[in-house]
């Protein structure tokens, strides 16, 4: 497998992610400390909290997209370790974080780190459990059912220039839960918009893929060559 990876792009946003985190913890500290030692500045103190805590959560968002050890992106390298070099993905350099193409079709791989359990009902999924790890700066579910078609648009708009006006370009999605505490329970029969996968049955997934929905090699080969622009970035 073929492996692409905007290490630029990865470094910039993990130093946003630490920087954001530390200059939270720092403002959050010396607003409690102002409230203390200068009680009768609430205001000032007060405004502390807040630009504190708004510094926070962005480190938390930029921490649990970029700023996780192994990496999101190292995740699944690892988990498609052993695909053959007729596979491609590329991390980081197109409109969505992470992007499969091979046999198995082009693959949006949307990567989801909640534990609990994750269920689909009437057209979306929904996210039961680990609420306590919530308080502490885990991400939740949000909203797949309605992102993922979104990020589907992005890519063909992304791959047009080899497709042209093509409408039936072979864009899909699949929802890879990487936490192992995480348990899927979906209907089988239920048409969810996207897979749902444990990380380590990703890989199998894919080969599955590959054989019961084959796609052209022609234009694997396209995309492939497609996204080798990336290689000298």
């Amino acid at each position: 497998m073929k492996i692409i990876t905007n290490e630029k792009k990865k470094k910039i946003n993990r130093r946003i992610a630490l920087t954001a985190t530390l200059a939270g913890m720092a403002v959050l500290i010396g607003g409690l400390i102002l409230s203390i030692k200068f009680p009768t500045q609430v205001v000032y103190s007060f405004g502390a909290l807040i630009i504190g805590f708004i510094l926070a959560q962005i480190g938390m968002f930029f921490t649990n997209r970029w700023g996780r050890n192994p990496s999101p992106d190292e995740l699944l390298n690892q988990a498609l370790k052993g695909l053959d070099q007729q596979y491609t993905i590329c991390h980081y350099f197109t409109p969505v974080y992470h992007l499969l193409v091979g046999p198995a079709g082009i693959w949006i791989l949307a990567l989801v780190h909640v534990g609990g359990t994750i269920t689909f009902n009437k057209g979306r999924w929904l996210h039961k459990g680990a609420s306590l790890l919530r308080l502490f700066g885990q991400e939740g579910l949000g909203r797949p059912d309605l992102e993922l078609p979104y990020e589907v648009e992005k890519i063909q708009k992304f791959l047009k220039p080899i497709f042209g006006d093509e409408k039936s370009a072979p864009v899909r999605a699949a929802l890879v839960c990487t936490n192992p505490k995480v348990k899927i329970d979906i209907n089988p029969t239920e048409n969810t918009p996207a897979a749902t996968i444990e990380l380590d049955k990703l890989k199998e997934f894919i080969r599955k893929e590959a054989k019961r929905k084959p796609v052209s090699m022609e234009k694997v080969e396209a995309v492939n060559e497609y996204l080798n622009q990336f290689l000298s970035s």
